[in-house]
């Protein structure tokens, strides 16, 4: 299976769509880590570094954005979200703006850089902002397919990218759809809803469940916001039980999201796989994984607990 990450497949999307006169991209100087130097590269006049300053970032994308541009404004996750938290509210989703944030290193993939450089709060902050669309794709074809549907919304999006190579589940026959998440392999005994990498390990953890007969459906839930409440609500009736998996913190993010939307239509015990109020901290990224325990392992670990919940009900 071929590995790629999502802030490469970013990389190439940008130099296609970027065909497209009015696309406009600006970073905060870390064009090489996000890979928006293939778009510099390519299209120069429509290509702004402002420098380490986020918050010029988000203000001066709005500008192009006003002026009827459509614009991809790029940085680390955890900067954009963190230090320009109030232009992103205050001027891009308050006034609806066509403007698409795509960040890359999320969660804990910029692993050696520490607690400082690890976004693991972010989904709460983008999803609780009104106009805003959040996307967590599964694998690179996901991205690009995520990247080419925000352009064509009219309206703000907040795109999740990873830093770390993982699996290429899809090819160009997966169809992606905003507020729409994917039925990756079916089962009835509970589900496991994922985003971003936890996919991959959320499948793993239901191949290795079916050998002790047990049927785990996977829902890749790439759209955060707005839900597909019709698919999860389906899943909680026909299943009886949840697990959700993302490499995030349990506050807020996936796992909340899910849990709004169940106790308020069909309440199932239900397990949360993420980080447990906890920062990140410098190390290995797969032992990192094992430290937060979001491994396969983990997920399946969560799955039998909350069947025994099922069965106690």
């Amino acid at each position: 299976m071929t590995n790629l990450s999502t802030r490469d497949a970013f990389g190439e999307c940008l130099v296609e769509i970027g065909k497209d006169e009015r696309i406009v991209v600006l970073d905060s100087d870390l064009s090489k880590s996000t890979k928006t130097i293939k778009f510099s590269s390519n299209y120069p006049t429509r290509f702004f570094n402002v420098g380490c300053a986020e918050q010029n970032l988000i203000a001066t994308a709005a500008g192009f954005a006003y002026a009827g541009k459509i614009v991809i404004a790029s940085s680390y996750a955890i900067f954009v979200t963190s230090r320009a938290w109030e232009q992103i509210r205050s001027i891009v989703a308050h006034d609806d703006l066509n403007m698409k944030i795509i960040v890359t290193h999320a969660g804990l993939t910029n692993a050696a850089d520490g607690a400082t450089h690890h976004s693991l709060e972010d989904i709460t902050l983008m999803r609780v902002i009104p106009n805003m669309t959040v996307i967590v794709p599964a694998d690179a074809e996901e991205a690009i397919q995520a990247i080419k549907a925000a352009i064509k919304h009219n309206g703000p999006c907040y795109i999740r990218l990873s830093r770390a190579k993982t699996p290429v589940l899809f090819n160009s026959n997966y169809k992606f759809k905003i507020g729409k998440c994917a039925v990756l392999k079916n089962g009835y005994d509970l589900t496991i809803m994922a985003s971003g990498n936890m996919v991959c390990k959320a499948l793993e953890a239901a191949d290795k469940l079916s050998l002790e007969g047990i049927t785990a459906r996977v829902l890749n839930i790439s759209t955060i916001k707005p839900l597909d409440n019709e698919t999860i609500i389906l899943a909680g009736k026909e299943t009886g039980c949840v697990v959700v998996a993302e490499e995030h913190s349990v506050l807020g993010g996936l796992g909340s999201a899910v849990s709004e939307v169940l106790s308020n239509n069909f309440p199932v015990p239900i397990e949360f796989i993420g980080v447990k109020d906890k920062f990140g901290q410098s190390g290995n990224l797969e032992d990192l994984y094992d430290l937060y325990e979001l491994t396969s392992k983990n997920i399946i670990v969560a799955a039998k607990k909350v069947l025994s919940k099922k069965k106690i009900k």
